[in-house]
């Protein structure tokens, strides 16, 4: 009988319920099994030295879909020929509301404003003025799903919009400024915000040489991938004020061990890779890996297809 192998690591078994009541004539098998089959199909999480996708690629497997957007952490060596997909898109709201709730919160100095006593004065916010994101520019390094939905709430917010991205591909939206490069992006931002896929030609794209381009008193925002940014050169650019914050729901190495100094540092804000989380992220998962299958039983061309050769 073909089927399809779950291999979600932890989070297995809290994947396999959705997918057999949205797919109940299928074959489901959680991984590891003593009797997997022989299933044609693996759906599975790119987490690296946890969910063991190699050991689950049987000889049967003719498709790979990665339950999540990122595949860092996919073992492209052991792919072979198989076709291999994500779910692009399937997170991307949640996370444009968390980009656009850390620069709020920066621009209204939240929670830093939050009263425990009375205040010296009212009507007088504690330290300088506030800010807003009216008029501000943000720069995007990443347009893919993320990065569209984080321009498209960015541009309600009157924000201006510059976009650098590896591609000459044209911008998803009007309004979205391509930049000639990532330097004249950074050069102009109030806040930067990364989106783009971890590959080894994006591996600490934001380094020392990178954050000297940086406005003076920028606010960065690292929702993508740890590997992105250098953090011991996003830590003394925070030292030295080129920087003024840090949000990050990423970080190099998760989980990030007791101690590291990202989680003291005055200047970052550290959240522990939460910003996909959302009541509707789990259910538009499971929708975009059944609407593929159904492609992929009836021989049609499949969504979200990654190419091995760039890593996205």
């Amino acid at each position: 009988m073909t089927g399809i192998i779950v291999n979600m690591g932890r989070f297995t078994n809290g994947f396999l319920q959705p997918l057999r009541d949205r797919m109940p004539d299928e074959h489901l098998v959680g991984w590891p099994t003593d009797d997997p089959g022989e299933p044609d199909v693996l759906a599975t999480l790119a987490i690296a030295g946890e969910s063991n996708v190699a050991d689950a690629m049987l000889p049967s497997v003719k498709w790979v879909h990665v339950l999540g957007a990122g595949i860092d952490g996919f073992p492209l060596d052991a792919l072979g020929d198989r076709t291999l997909t994500c779910s692009k898109g399937a997170s991307s709201v949640p996370i444009a509301e968390y980009v656009l709730a850390t620069m709020l919160a920066y621009e209204k100095q939240l929670p830093d404003q939050w009263l425990t006593e009375p205040p010296e004065q009212w009507n007088v916010p504690r330290g300088t003025a506030l800010g807003g994101l009216d008029g501000a520019v943000m720069a995007l390094v990443g347009v893919g799903a993320i990065g569209t939905e984080v321009a498209k709430r960015a541009l309600a917010f009157n924000m201006r919009v510059v976009a650098h991205r590896r591609s000459d591909a044209p911008m998803p939206l009007p309004g979205i400024e391509a930049a000639a490069s990532l330097k004249d992006a950074l050069s102009e931002a109030d806040h930067v915000v990364v989106t783009a896929p971890l590959t080894p030609d994006t591996y600490h794209l934001i380094d020392e040489e990178s954050l000297q381009w940086v406005k003076p008193g920028a606010h960065l925002v690292n929702i993508a991938r740890g590997g992105l940014v250098d953090s011991d050169a996003l830590m003394k650019a925070l030292d030295d004020g080129r920087l003024a914050r840090a949000s990050l729901d990423v970080a190099e190495g998760e989980p990030l061990p007791a101690g590291h100094p990202l989680y003291a540092h005055p200047g970052v804000q550290l959240t522990p890779h939460l910003s996909h989380s959302s009541n509707r992220t789990a259910n538009r998962t499971v929708e975009i890996f059944s609407e593929n299958l159904a492609r992929w039983r009836a021989g049609r061309p499949l969504e979200g297809v990654v190419d091995p050769a760039v890593g996205y």
